[in-house]
């Protein structure tokens, strides 16, 4: 069975691709404003922002304990 891979989705996925990232944009932006955290997937990894963000004392752009383990057992999922 031969299998061929598309490297670009079609109109109509292509539109509802940019309405999730649309949505997900003003979700980030809403939290932001409020003072809440967020959880985003940064270099292939985790990652928890926010001022009220939990593990206080860590910067934007590193990883919580939980974060690391979450990542951690998906690594051993995948069978990295």
């Amino acid at each position: 069975m031969n299998a061929t891979r598309k490297t670009s989705p079609s109109a109509e996925g292509q539109r509802q691709l940019d309405a999730l990232r649309q949505a997900v944009g003003k979700t980030l932006e809403k939290k932001r404003r409020l003072g809440q955290y967020a959880v985003t997937w940064k270099g292939g990894r985790p990652v928890v922002t926010g001022d009220d963000a939990p593990g206080m004392g860590l910067t934007s752009s590193e990883p919580t304990d939980a974060a690391r383990a979450c990542s951690a057992e998906a690594d051993h999922e995948r069978g990295r």
